[in-house]
């Protein structure tokens, strides 16, 4: 029988179904990694404001830990695609055994984190006694137990680049469900159960233990696979492997990170105007984290996709499935609007109360702005994520940088000039300062791979 590999849909099927075929999972797995937050801050809002800002403020330190977990993963998709690519079976087995062995020391220093660092974290960023004690009762949970993310991140990239989204899908589908049943019970209580009532603490209780089981599920998958064989004798540690995959991986984490470390440039510059655009921004946030999740799928499909094309040498189809996914991104963002548009203000009003008519249009003028350039943001997703699959994921580096020096202008020139308005246009603005590095980036590593491969560019 033809083995699977030979048989590899990457190469072969066609494009625009493949995409689809490879995406639409992947959307629906990361708008579920997107509810663990905003279930969280769903449930917790009923407890007290102060319980809800807790949580809002520890979002920063879960977002890094994620980054690095996915910066980690998709070194480990782009490479695993690349060697599946190349049919090297054995190459493919031992990038995936030392993806899993980073991910534990990146588990290792969150632990650590979650320990020592705590009390510093909260203290820097508010000098309210009860949210530091809440946040610290709630973060130190989810990061000492931060296994089952980071288990969870790294199975679920093996499945992706093997093309299983599917599989993919269920188990972070699982792990939501779970969360979204355990939340009220830990949270709340059950008496009759003998549950006390534990508020953040049950929140992040049930975020980690769901985690977990969604990761067990993703290795159930992964050791019935027919891709991925591995055997108690690859459990080595390949440091030269390792390397490579650090080499790809923690660009990619330090690119999220300076993303991040953008966004908490211009928190600083929100939290100057005060609690009321403090609320709007936050409230906002969690409407966008969803308009993100299918951009984001496009951008893990592209990253595999590329990674497997540039294995077999099909540049063809590299440029083919780029103009695609382009093409998706904007049918998406002109979609994304119109939603927006007139179901924005029935999505705000989850996460803040009818009486706060100002605050909840404050937030739909922010998620409208944001909406509107959704465009560009396409092109970040899009342009970096295949620029990272064909293995020049350092550039990305780059693009986060021009990120990262955009938020922080913006924070410290133009918001104090033009207050909430500049607050509206900072993303969109970095967005583009990004755009203006990764396409002419792409642009280049496409030439310069037709180069390498004698192919004349299309």
């Amino acid at each position: 029988m033809e083995s699977e590999l030979s048989q590899n849909k990457m190469g072969t099927m066609p494009i625009r179904k493949l995409l689809i075929s490879m995406s639409l999972p992947m959307m629906a797995s990361m708008l579920v990694q997107a509810l663990y937050n905003i279930v969280d801050s769903i449930f917790v809002a009923r407890v007290s404001e102060a319980a809800l800002t807790a949580v809002s403020i520890s979002f920063p330190i879960q977002n890094l830990m994620i980054a690095f977990g996915v910066g980690i993963g998709v070194g480990v998709n782009a490479l695993l695609s690349k060697s599946l690519g190349e049919g090297d079976q054995p190459r493919a087995q031992r990038i995936a055994l030392q993806g899993i062995f980073i991910e534990v020391i990146c588990c290792a220093i969150f632990i650590l984190v979650g320990i020592f660092a705590m009390d510093l974290f909260f203290r820097g960023q508010t000098a309210d006694a009860e949210i530091i004690a809440l946040g610290k009762d709630y973060l130190s949970i989810c990061c000492i137990f931060s296994v089952g993310l980071f288990a969870q991140l790294i199975f679920e990239r093996l499945l992706q680049a093997t093309g299983r989204t599917v599989l993919s899908m269920i188990s972070q589908c699982a792990g939501a469900l779970i969360n979204i049943i355990f939340d009220p019970i830990l949270i709340f209580g059950v008496s009759w159960l003998g549950i006390p009532a534990m508020g953040v603490t049950g929140a992040a209780i049930a975020t980690v233990i769901s985690q977990a089981i969604s990761a067990l599920l993703c290795v159930r998958y992964i050791r019935h696979s027919q891709v991925l064989i591995i055997t108690k004798e690859d459990w080595k540690v390949d440091w030269q492997c390792c390397k490579v995959l650090l080499g790809m991986g923690l660009p990619t984490g330090l690119q999220y990170s300076i993303t991040a470390i953008g966004s908490i440039m211009l928190q600083t510059g929100i939290n100057g105007l005060g609690s009321h655009a403090v609320a709007a921004v936050s409230t906002g946030n969690k409407v966008t984290q969803l308009i993100c999740c299918p951009l984001d799928a496009l951008g893990t499909t592209v990253a595999t996709y590329g990674g497997q094309n540039i294995g077999a040498k099909k540049l063809d189809r590299i440029s083919k499935g780029m103009r695609t996914c382009v093409a998706f991104g904007l049918i998406y963002s002109v979609i994304a609007f119109f939603l927006i548009k007139y179901f924005g203000p029935t999505l705000l009003s989850l996460f803040i109360g009818a009486e706060e008519t100002s605050v909840l249009a404050d937030a739909q003028y922010f998620i409208m702005h944001w909406v509107a350039f959704c465009a560009p943001l396409t092109f970040v997703y899009v342009f970096r994520f295949m620029i990272q699959g064909l293995g020049f994921s350092k550039l990305a580096v780059f693009a986060g940088v021009f990120e990262m020096l955009a938020r922080g202008l913006i924070s410290l020139f133009w918001i104090p000039a033009a207050g909430f308005e500049a607050v509206c246009f900072a993303s969109p603005v970095a967005w583009i300062a990004a755009d203006v590095f990764l396409v002419p980036a792409y642009l280049w590593v496409r030439k310069k791979l037709h180069r390498e491969f004698g192919v004349t560019a299309d």
